[in-house]
């Protein structure tokens, strides 16, 4: 791979490969930055600007991973997007590996994927060198909002990556509320999951739809056995049904156990950057 140019590769996904056989020794913490941005629909360069300002504040930080909300180039739920979006490879995803280079941290993007007559709500994670380890297509993904809806994702290609930090996998928002996607996430023994949200709704059920946020990131990390950063939106729907929503930040970090270790502001931009205890929860490790 050239890292200098433009031609990247989505190099192997290893689930189950063990650390040594890489050559890594996953450390016991990891600091990391939720990056509660500004999504303003199709504005994609207003968005990456914003994206960058919050990756710099992160690395200021000593971020070692920075972890952005769903659809954080073009806006969760804009049929815009249909035209608006590239593919991964595609120029999205190559600013972002530029970012993660320049800033030396490894980056969990959300962001719409088109492939073909399809658009997916996507996740990628790339390391600092530029390389995209992992991408997750969204499985639930509220069809009834968007006409076209997004395409579907499978359950059965939830996926996770060996990385430096150890075994990270990644799913987005609505995907938490199944069970069964947390089940099999469980069973590939993540040593932390990260997880973009567009957490929306109404003005007059600010602040207190955070604590459902909160609540549904604490079960995830609880079944999972593992910690789960769930980074939020900030921001208006402007489309759809829900047209006039507010994302409402509080985002919301949780230990293996799913007890809250971090929590952003209410309805306000903020990069919250803290550390995370990796690794399996000693009951959940035990089972396995």
């Amino acid at each position: 791979m050239n890292c200098a140019g433009k031609l990247y590769v989505l190099i192997p996904l290893l689930c189950f490969g063990a650390k040594e056989a890489i050559g890594m020794s996953a450390p016991k913490k990891v600091r990391v930055a939720m990056c509660q941005v500004l999504t303003v629909d199709s504005d994609r360069e207003g968005n990456f600007a914003r994206i960058e300002k919050a990756l710099a504040e992160a690395k200021q930080g000593g971020a070692q991973i920075a972890c952005l909300p769903e659809s954080a180039v073009l806006g969760w739920e804009n049929p815009d997007a249909h035209r608006l979006a590239h593919p991964i490879q595609g120029k999205d995803a190559e600013r972002f590996q530029q970012l993660a280079r320049r800033f030396d941290m490894m980056l969990c993007a959300g962001l719409d994927e088109k492939d073909g007559d399809r658009l997916y709500g996507a996740v990628i994670l790339i390391d600092r060198v530029g390389r995209i380890l992992l991408k997750h297509r969204k499985i639930n993904v509220l069809p009834e909002l968007m006409t076209p809806p997004y395409s579907t994702g499978k359950a059965e290609d939830i996926r996770t990556t060996e990385t430096e930090f150890g075994r990270i996998g990644l799913l987005i928002c609505a995907d938490t509320f199944t069970q069964k996607h947390l089940e099999i996430m469980r069973d590939l023994k993540p040593d932390l999951v990260l997880v973009p949200y567009g957490w929306v709704a109404q003005n007059k059920d600010w602040p207190g739809h955070g604590d459902k946020l909160r609540d549904v990131v604490a079960k995830a990390a609880a079944i999972i056995g593992a910690p789960v950063v769930g980074t939020d939106n900030i921001g208006t729907m402007t489309h759809g049904p829900w047209a006039g929503r507010t994302y409402g930040g509080q985002s919301v970090a949780c230990d293996a156990n799913g007890n809250v270790i971090a929590r952003g502001k209410d309805r306000a931009e903020q990069v919250l950057v803290f550390d995370v205890p990796l690794g399996r929860r000693q009951s959940a490790a035990a089972q396995e």
